[in-house]
């Protein structure tokens, strides 16, 4: 009889071989055929025999004497296959990486996921690997990591989905500190639930920003989130922050680190600065984009809902997006924490310093809260508005519109990117 880690031999392990293996294999075709291993375009003569070997193990098809050798087989062929990958996804700009490599990578993370599993080895290896797959990869079989890792995170311990922030998070500071004064001539103006219509005529069309407040009361997030709920539903994720005050200093990087860990390390700990802020967190964990909406007022672009892009970002205290302009309509939803905010029109972009270096042409120079005015004298002249964003608030940024950000409390926002 064929040895596998499938349905008819379920592998060494006694929970693998239990109501969590059947869980796991429940998520996958019922046959060989049915994984259907199809890219998106060409890749090395290789790789097509790999990905097919590490499909037989699974249905059984490699004929290797015993599960826990089937098991170790497979984990070396998903090991294969990301390191191969790998390479192809860090040959040149991401842009012009092949959607194809990405989906080896996902199968590599797939196979090798499902087989430490099968191995009855602890469950975080396999939920790492998930999220790798969901970050540097390719959705396959109808987004199957995302639907794999949900299931292993439920049979976590406790702690482990939690992760390292624990209890401590429970702690974090909460009482406001002072705001910055905005002037009643600076102030950004708010308004109450506006019609489409209204809102289209006086705010859209004109492209002037606008404070909008009721629209997402309804929101499950607004009664749900909190520090402490992140360490319970993603503590064990994997996730990439960014190490630094703001992306414009030198010391300024990226790292990928469990939600635990960034919350241990950066949110409870005042005296480190990392920002978690990210395109792809609410398609890799779910359960959070089911407590957000897309705000109605969307309805008004020219693109279709899919091609909105729907940003995180959940950081300390200090946290700082220095002056900017961004190529879409923004909706810029404020969860918990305050942020203190500075917008500036398109008008006034020569008095606004860009920089030259064409990776950061869309950033200007000045430090808005203290400016260099004998290096950058015209930013004086630039005009803007401002706001403290209140929990529940949503700003509208309009297209190319700069605008500074300054997280005054433990702070996360949803924004909304739209055409």
């Amino acid at each position: 009889m064929a040895a596998s880690v499938g349905r008819g031999a379920p592998a060494a392990g006694p929970e693998a071989g239990g109501a969590l293996w059947a869980e796991v294999w429940a998520l996958l075709p019922g046959t060989e055929e049915g994984l259907t291993l199809a890219l998106s375009g060409e890749v090395d003569d290789c790789v097509r025999p790999l990905l097919r070997r590490a499909r037989g193990l699974l249905y059984g098809a490699e004929g290797r004497p015993g599960e826990e050798a089937a098991a170790a087989a497979l984990r070396r062929l998903g090991d294969v296959l990301r390191d191969y990958s790998w390479e192809k996804l860090n040959a040149g700009p991401w842009r012009e990486i092949s959607k194809a490599w990405r989906q080896v990578y996902t199968y590599g993370c797939l196979f090798g996921a499902l087989a430490e599993v099968a191995a009855g080895r602890p469950l975080a290896p396999a939920v790492r690997l998930c999220d790798m797959g969901l970050l540097m990869g390719a959705s396959v079989l109808d987004n199957v990591l995302a639907r794999l890792v949900r299931v292993l995170q439920q049979h976590l311990p406790r702690e482990q989905r939690r992760g390292a922030a624990g209890l401590a998070a429970e702690s974090v500071r909460t009482e406001p500190r002072p705001a910055p004064a905005v002037r009643p001539e600076d102030a950004l103006p708010r308004l109450r639930c506006p019609s489409l219509e209204h809102f289209r005529d006086n705010y859209l069309i004109p492209q002037k920003p606008v404070v909008l407040e009721g629209i997402m009361d309804h929101w499950p997030c607004m009664r749900k989130w909190s520090v402490d709920y992140f360490c319970q539903v993603a503590g064990c994720r994997t996730v990439p922050v960014e190490l630094g005050t703001r992306y414009t200093d030198e010391e300024w990087s990226q790292k990928l680190m469990t939600v635990g860990d960034f919350i241990s390390q950066y949110i409870v700990n005042e005296n480190s600065m990392g920002y978690l802020a990210q395109h792809q967190l609410f398609d890799q964990i779910p359960e959070l984009k089911e407590d957000i909406s897309i705000p109605d007022y969307c309805c008004l672009g020219e693109g279709e809902e899919e091609h909105i892009t729907i940003n995180a970002w959940f950081g300390p205290e200090g946290t700082i997006s220095p002056l900017h302009q961004d190529p879409q309509q923004n909706f810029l939803a404020q969860v918990f924490g305050r942020k203190y905010i500075r917008l500036y029109s398109p008008q006034d972009s020569e008095n606004l310093y860009p920089h030259e270096s064409q990776i950061l042409h869309n950033t200007s120079q000045v430090d808005v809260e203290d400016p260099d005015l004998v290096k950058f004298p015209n930013f004086r002249k630039a005009a803007f508005q401002s706001c403290i964003l209140m929990p529940g608030q949503v700003l509208f940024i309009p297209v190319k519109y700069w605008h500074y950000v300054r997280s005054l409390d433990v702070s996360f926002s949803v924004s909304f990117w739209w055409s």
